[in-house]
């Protein structure tokens, strides 16, 4: 079943679940960007969740407005925007291009999910666990993988990739910082040959490197050689990686569903 609509959820809606009955088979649809709508990537999403408890199983989030070329302006096009608190998405897809999944606010927990991309197309500033999730990118180019955007040392925000897969097309950083403490680990997980030797990059701005973290943790595969990664990233230590190896850096033992999912 193809659902092509918008669909916004509330704040005061919540919570919601969605169940469909396959990634492949079941999908809600838009196709607006950035510059259709005043410019805002926010308005851009084809789905935008505002509600806490939102779970979502076995279902696909689309933008289908098309790959932008490198250096495009207002070409963000948003498949699911996630704002909401104590989020849960399980083999869910999420397919677009430039800015396909914007985790924006809250702790979120992504299981066995597909996300599809070419620059940016995991950003914002939420606190998030993805686990055993495959991320491909369908880059011509260059691209990047994640955008963080953590503005402070005190928030808790940041994004933690473990046991996931790296595939796809392009020449890609793992992450760009878009904000001045901007936070991403990835742990044992395997990198195809589309990284960057250098890995990540400080979104242009001195003396950002100085304030992220960024972070590797036996991780394998041809794009997993750290020579020539910048230096002020790290190949992390068992206590470096201790607080995003588990579901316990979102909370997830308070909130997250008891069982199989």
């Amino acid at each position: 079943m193809v659902c092509r609509e918008r669909v916004k959820i509330p704040q005061e809606k919540g919570p919601i679940t969605l169940q469909g009955s396959g990634a492949g088979k079941t999908k809600i649809t838009y196709d607006l960007d950035a510059e259709k709508v005043g410019k805002s990537t926010l308005k851009s999403a084809s789905v935008s969740v505002k509600s806490d408890y939102f779970i979502a199983k076995d279902i696909s989030f689309e933008n289908t407005s098309p790959s932008p070329d490198p250096g495009a302006v207002g070409k963000q096009a948003v498949a699911l925007e996630i704002s909401g608190d104590k989020a849960a998405f399980y083999r869910c897809g999420f397919l677009g291009y430039q800015d396909t999944l914007y985790d924006r606010y809250g702790r979120h927990y992504f299981k066995d999910c597909y996300i599809r991309g070419t620059i940016d197309f995991i950003f914002g500033n939420g606190q998030s666990y993805y686990e055993d999730c495959t991320l491909e990118s369908v880059a011509k180019t260059f691209g990047s993988l994640a955008a963080q955007k953590r503005l402070s040392k005190s928030e808790d925000t940041g994004y933690s990739f473990v046991d996931c897969k790296v595939k796809g097309t392009g020449y890609l950083y793992l992450s760009r910082a878009w904000g001045p403490y901007s936070r991403v680990v990835f742990i044992r997980t395997y990198f195809a040959d589309i990284i960057r030797p250098e890995g990540w990059y400080n979104w242009g701005v001195p003396g950002r490197e100085k304030t992220v973290f960024y972070g590797e943790y036996k991780c394998f595969g041809p794009g997993a050689n750290r020579k020539g990664r910048e230096v002020w990233c790290y190949e992390l230590s068992d206590k470096q990686v201790k607080p995003f190896l588990t579901v316990d850096w979102i909370d997830g033992k308070d909130w997250l569903p008891k069982g199989k999912q």
